[in-house]
């Protein structure tokens, strides 16, 4: 398939999806549109057959993802709206008596070794100069990793941390020759660093160049302490604050807080991976803290009031009704993890009911007077029904 029939063709509108579609989607347009205009579903129909290899071609293309990738590329060079000049028929188009057509162009444009940046220089001009000025560069992100307690994850806190990142070097100022010499501008980029290579569709892309690597500076006697690349290591100790609600694993993104760009190109951030130190007493579910309060027999079985402790807070009061099984939970509202809009979750107290490990004969006397009271009754016997 030739590059004149990828841009003369919108795949997307034969197929018609949108040009941001997903696999999924043009995957049921094909089958749709291949189903409706099959030739074995309509017999003798030319134009069926005609829109049936259409959609064919079109798939073809979009559901590769590297074809899709080259056909996107090539597309955008000559989008919509894009005129050549000089031609006839309609205004700065293709066709007519005395304009050149798609074909022509190309065929013109691969004679020989000329390209398609010559092509763009021979119809326009070359109104565009090579820019010899060294590009920004966003400096590189960091990691950091810190450990908390689980009361400061729930609550919020703020923790001293130090980073190690590049940044210019001391000793040349980040021009990355030795003292008393400065760098060359290279020759191969003109100082851009980026050249131009041409990809496998026959485009031409730039890339950093080699020679340089992207710097858009060659450097013959190089700083003795970052070896000519300007860069060097450093340190730095920063407060970080560590919001309330932080989870355990949890990566936190502190914005420019990274490394240093270069040539005046922004900083990058600074992402800190947390670590929460279990708590002796306190879970957390969700937005939760959990707590399990051990009860004994008689609580359970009677009733009672029990105190039970918060998270760096006044204990509270929890009414245990009679006949509280074991793992029974109950909800204290507004004792939980601090939540984004300022609200609180809950804690969830779940009893767990505590069996004496030796009884005295008083209560052994007296348990034995509550079983006669009452009755011999068998918990397991559903166990064994059926």
């Amino acid at each position: 398939m030739s590059t004149k029939d990828w841009l003369e063709k919108d795949y997307y509108k034969v197929l018609g999806v949108s040009k941001d579609a997903k696999p999924e989607e043009i995957k049921k347009a094909f089958r749709k549109l291949a189903r409706e205009n099959h030739p074995d579903q309509n017999p003798g129909n030319e134009a069926a057959e005609r829109r049936f290899k259409e959609v064919s071609e079109a798939n073809s293309v979009l559901s590769d993802p590297k074809k899709r990738k080259e056909y996107d590329e090539q597309r955008s060079l000559f989008g919509a709206g894009f005129r050549f000049p000089g031609g006839g028929g309609r205004p700065g188009g293709f066709g007519g008596a005395s304009g050149p057509s798609m074909e022509d162009v190309f065929r013109n444009a691969t004679a020989g070794d000329q390209n398609i940046s010559d092509l763009f220089s021979n119809l326009f001009g070359n109104t565009t100069s090579r820019r010899t000025t060294r590009q920004p560069r966003r400096g590189t992100d960091i990691e950091g990793e810190v450990s908390i307690d689980f009361t400061q994850a729930v609550e919020g806190t703020t923790v001293s941390m130090q980073t190690v990142s590049d940044a210019a070097c001391a000793s040349c100022r980040g021009t990355g020759a030795k003292a008393g010499t400065v760098p060359k501008v290279c020759t191969s980029c003109q100082g851009s660093g980026m050249k131009e290579a041409r990809s496998s569709s026959g485009f031409s892309i730039a890339e950093p160049c080699p020679d340089c690597r992207g710097r858009g500076l060659v450097v013959d006697d190089p700083c003795p302490d970052c070896l000519g690349s300007g860069r060097a290591r450093s340190t730095n100790t920063m407060q970080v604050r560590i919001p309330a609600g932080v989870t355990d694993g949890q990566r936190i993104r502190i914005k420019g807080k990274g490394g240093a760009g270069e040539s005046g190109g922004a900083p990058g951030d600074l992402y800190v991976l947390v670590n929460v130190r279990p708590h002796r007493l306190f879970g957390r579910k969700g937005d939760n803290l959990t707590l399990t309060v051990p009860v004994t027999f008689t609580e359970a079985a009677l009733g009672a009031e029990i105190e039970v402790p918060t998270l760096n807070g006044p204990r509270v009061r929890l009414r245990v009704p009679p006949g509280t099984p074991n793992g029974r939970t109950f909800r204290v509202r507004g004792k939980g993890v601090r939540k984004s809009n300022g609200e609180h979750g809950d804690l969830l107290v779940t009893v767990e009911v505590q069996v004496p490990a030796t009884l005295s004969s008083d209560a052994t006397q007296a348990l034995r007077a509550y079983a006669d009271a009452v009755g011999a009754t068998d918990p397991r016997a559903a166990l064994f029904r059926g």
